[in-house]
């Protein structure tokens, strides 16, 4: 018997898992189109919604997070100050056409440099929900999180937008322009990551991705491999600063596990969380929100 239907809906992604009485995934759908198609789509989000999952909607409470709330999807929810946890965000739920929408988290909203997240805080829920301990979480992506959790609960995070500057430089600069596919290659990466933990400005840093090409000292094919370990690699070693306790990094595939080498670098060991940690924060949410 189905029991909950939840969805992470993201600006290029779409995942929804239909969920048994205990949590349990009885049913997942991963490949439906993010916000930005779904949005452009004849019957927008509803529509997209009923065409990847419309058999499972048979009034079992649905929920959902991620960029869906934004203002560029469904519905805009408001973002929810520091601290937080499940109850809190339970609490904050925004029912909008049959639909329990998690909100997002804002730091420092009054500060000089505000920030916000919308999706990550339900996959730092999950994990802390999991029985995963406190300290500090690291989301890799287009725009990474580092998110400190202490007693349970979200605390404290900033947002590095490493993803879309390594895109921007690879195909709009001249770094990009002796750039060649390859396999890939760790040492390149590792390379990168030791050139980005030094000291200096990262803009004058990251030239070197040019001029080792240029002077035959960093072959074509490792050029993106090399700049994407230095962009990291920085962003790592200035992250570390702040570390205290374990780190966790919450993401799936090739990313995460470049973040984890660029960890071990810096000779820091960072675990990768299991897989499921956005579904099982919305269970415990949504538990806590009574909508199960």
């Amino acid at each position: 018997m189905t029991a909950l239907i939840g969805i992470d809906w993201g600006t290029t992604s779409f995942r929804a898992w239909r969920m048994g009485q205990g949590g349990e995934v009885l049913e997942e759908v991963g490949d439906g189109p993010g916000i930005l198609a779904a949005g452009a789509l004849p019957g927008g989000f509803g529509q997209a919604l009923r065409d990847r999952i419309g058999p499972w909607m048979d009034g079992t409470p649905v929920i959902a997070s991620g960029m869906i709330t934004s203002r560029n999807g469904w519905v805009e929810t408001p973002y929810l100050p520091l601290p937080l946890d499940a109850a809190s965000l339970a609490r904050s739920l925004t029912l909008h056409d049959g639909i329990h929408f998690v909100t997002g988290a804002v730091s420092d909203p009054d500060g000089p440099a505000p920030d916000v997240m919308r999706g990550e805080e339900t996959e730092i829920i999950g994990h802390l929900a999991g029985g995963g301990g406190d300290g500090l979480f690291v989301l890799p992506g287009t725009h990474s999180k580092w998110a400190w959790a202490e007693g349970g609960r979200l605390v404290a995070f900033r947002t590095v937008m490493t993803g879309e500057v390594f895109g921007a430089l690879r195909d709009h600069t001249i770094l990009g322009r002796l750039v060649q596919p390859g396999p890939g290659s760790g040492e390149a990466f590792r390379r990168g990551v030791e050139a980005g933990r030094q000291d200096g400005a990262l803009l004058g840093r990251i030239f070197s991705a040019r001029t080792l090409a240029l002077m035959d000292r960093l072959p074509p094919d490792q050029i993106a491999d090399y700049l994407s370990g230095l962009l990291i690699g920085d962003e790592v070693a200035h992250g570390l600063r702040d570390a205290s306790g374990p780190v966790t990094i919450i993401g799936r595939g090739d990313l995460a596990a470049r973040y984890q080498t660029a960890f071990a670098v810096l000779g820091i060991s960072a675990d990768v969380a299991p897989p499921g940690m956005a579904r099982r924060g919305l269970w415990d949410i949504a538990l806590k929100g009574g909508l199960t």
